[in-house]
């Protein structure tokens, strides 16, 4: 849908959705009450928050990266960390948006090339 409606023109919307996705990890372990899970997952939301940072000052093929990333952690997320606030289908969900989500931007840098006027 974003892409329809062209919100992802901007250059920071993908690195914002690095930083969004990520962050709902920790909205999980607050919700699941346990300060260790708290901890890992800030932990591991900073990572992806830098990279989306970096990504968008330098190159946005980092933020590709990330976001493929993300969808790979969610693959084995539930093996590393407890988090009894995450709904069991999250993971899956997550990690097919993450990846498609990385492949359309990975496209759009792609297709960029050709079109100097993009804004990426």
């Amino acid at each position: 849908m974003a892409r329809s409606v062209g919100f992802d023109r901007d250059r920071a919307f993908y690195p914002t959705v690095v930083m969004v996705v990520a962050s709902y990890y920790v909205l999980f372990a607050v919700m699941g009450g346990t300060v260790q899970a708290l901890i890992l997952e800030s932990s591991v939301m900073t990572v992806f928050i830098v990279s989306a940072i970096v990504g968008f000052r330098f190159n946005q093929w980092i933020v590709v990266a990330a976001l493929v990333g993300h969808g790979i952690c969610d693959c084995f997320h539930g093996f590393v960390i407890t988090n009894d606030g995450m709904p069991q289908w999250w993971p899956a969900f997550c990690g097919a948006y993450d990846v498609c989500a990385g492949g359309c931007l990975a496209w759009l840098l792609t297709r960029a090339k050709a079109d100097p006027l993009t804004d990426f």
